[in-house]
């Protein structure tokens, strides 16, 4: 197939209609699917396996048999609270649910912490030094959005 000025191009011909074809150079082509993909899956915590069967204690992926009754964990002398961060979807309906949880979680719009949150993802920080944080956590965990619960480093 000839395409003017195109001819040094490998080219694709698409079925885009019943019958009417489309002739485009492989690599629009390419980045046509890869936005189309990134389109259809989502951010990149949307794109990850969803944690589908999991329990809600198994979405939290550190040690909470280390944080005494106030959250703290470390030597006597020196206990801290541990922070943890997760994303959910970046809507005011999901914040506000989040919040009715956790009243001192942080929203970081635009960060992508370690879990990598997209651009329609909303990352979010927690402290493990509050009332009831193992409840608080769970019930976190519960979210059908919600897919894991990381210890944040800091980094």
């Amino acid at each position: 197939m000839f395409v003017p000025g195109a001819s040094f191009m490998r080219m694709i011909a698409v079925d885009i209609v019943a019958g009417t074809w489309l002739v485009v150079p492989m690599a629009f082509w390419r980045q046509w699917l890869f936005g189309f993909a990134l389109l259809v899956g989502g951010g990149a915590c949307a794109s990850r396996q969803p944690a589908v069967g999991l329990a809600p204690e198994q979405k939290i992926q550190f040690d909470l048999t280390r944080l005494d009754a106030d959250g703290l964990r470390g030597p006597a002398d020196g206990r801290v609270a541990v922070a943890y961060e997760f994303c959910i979807p970046n809507t005011a309906e999901c914040r506000a649910q989040v919040r009715r949880i956790d009243a001192g979680v942080q929203f970081l719009p635009g960060s992508r912490g370690r879990l990598g949150a997209g651009p329609d993802e909303c990352l979010c920080l927690g402290s493990t030094h509050q009332k009831h944080f193992r409840r608080t956590l769970r019930s976190l965990a519960a979210l059908p959005y919600v897919r894991r619960i990381i210890e944040c480093q800091f980094e």
